[in-house]
């Protein structure tokens, strides 16, 4: 059996996963979930503790912690996922479940894992991505998906076919939203080097400022110089630098890239790989405010000003406003 079991909101707590080998849930209001001996009582609980949500709240909530806790077994698959560098972290559980709030005080309910596999989001069929886009912190992977999976790890390709579980009209709304979001994310992970460079260009018009594209560099990667004039004589000035590769960018790109600012810029890394821990603390250390975006906060920076696109960069990544009845 396969399980996907989120790393909390934008993965916040993945470093802690993979490092500590755990997987982990929240809820923390329950105490140490053992004290519930049945689906019933841990219902009720639910339902004293979050009086205001709604009876499909309730019974997804609690539904997931039984699972976590009674139905997930040692030797299991288990998957979680890292949106910055897009793979799928996958292993087995090693232990039963266990309450450590010294572990993760917000998520004291976790599981032991030895992870041992990536998977890459771009190798799995779109009806894979489909369902593991479920917003679920926990879920059970469709045995399509987790055949898909295994195949991967021992290299073969199977064609897959997703299903959707049925879930309320708030809950399937949010699930649309964070399937669309990867999906988005899909479509800007396939341009090209030139592509991703006009589509932070464009961003940044969208944002007020004015840019200049300089050539093509030996590395195929443009800069981008950003400024209310155009030019970069007024401030801000801002200097992007656009890495589009699978490989996360490391503290040495970092250095590289702030050896040639002066003391006046501002500097913006984008890159689609992500970064290691070493860069992102090199960035802090930098002696020039230094912002370090990933797809991930790429796609939405693009989405917070997609009106404001110009058409150029609309055709780029072409969406539609969906309306949705609240």
């Amino acid at each position: 059996m396969a399980w996907l079991v989120r790393a909390g909101r934008n993965a916040q707590m993945l470093d802690i996963f993979l490092d500590k080998g755990i997987v982990a849930i929240g809820w923390h209001e329950l105490g140490n979930l053992n004290q519930y001996k049945d689906k019933d009582s841990l219902m009720e609980a639910v339902r004293k503790l979050w009086p205001n949500e709604s009876a499909g709240y309730h019974a997804i909530a609690a539904g997931q912690i039984y699972r976590f806790v009674h139905e997930i077994t040692k030797g299991d698959r288990i998957l979680t996922y890292d949106p910055e560098q897009r793979v799928y972290h996958v292993g087995n559980v090693s232990g039963e479940y266990q309450y450590k709030p010294e572990v993760i005080d917000s998520a004291p309910n976790i599981r032991f894992v030895t992870w041992k596999h990536q998977i890459k989001r771009d190798d799995l069929s779109t009806s894979s991505k489909n369902s593991l886009g479920a917003i679920s912190t926990l879920f059970r992977l469709p045995g399509s998906v987790s055949n898909e999976i295994e195949g991967l790890i021992t290299g073969r390709r199977l064609h897959m076919t997703g299903e959707d579980p049925q879930q309320s009209e708030a809950w399937l709304l949010n699930e649309i939203e964070t399937k669309a979001l990867e999906f988005i994310k899909d479509k800007v992970s396939q341009l090209s080097w030139d592509q991703m460079q006009e589509l932070v260009a464009g961003v940044l018009r969208a944002m007020g400022y004015k840019t200049r594209v300089s050539p093509a560099g030996s590395d195929k990667g443009k800069d981008i110089v950003a400024s209310p004039d155009g030019f970069g004589f007024e401030s801000p000035r801002i200097v992007v630098e656009v890495k589009h590769r699978n490989a996360a960018m490391g503290s040495q790109e970092i250095r590289s890239f702030l050896g040639g600012r002066h003391k006046d810029d501002k500097g913006l890394y984008v890159s689609t790989g992500g970064f290691t821990k070493d860069a992102y603390y090199e960035a802090e250390r930098a002696n020039i405010p230094l912002t370090l975006m990933s797809l991930d906060q790429l796609v939405h920076a693009l989405l917070e000003h997609y009106d404001a696109l110009d058409l150029d960069t609309k055709q780029l990544v072409p969406l539609k406003k969906i309306y949705w009845p609240i």
